[in-house]
């Protein structure tokens, strides 16, 4: 079996999982003070490239 696809899925079920566990983390920081959801905010929306990069090269056999 290719990787591609097992790449692929493994992709679409991560970045599932990501939303919704942002979201539901979102609901907890929204009542905190202004600077801690600053910090938060982006680091839900940048740091889930890092694994799904990983997944992608692994995919394409480049790791």
């Amino acid at each position: 079996m290719s990787r591609t696809p097992v790449a692929t899925l493994a992709i679409c079920v991560f970045v599932l999982c990501w939303i919704a566990g942002a979201a539901v983390l979102a609901d907890a920081v929204r009542p905190l003070h202004w600077a801690i959801q600053a910090v938060y905010y982006p680091l839900a929306g940048f740091v889930w490239v890092f694994p799904v990069r990983w997944l992608m090269l692994w995919g394409a056999h480049k790791r």
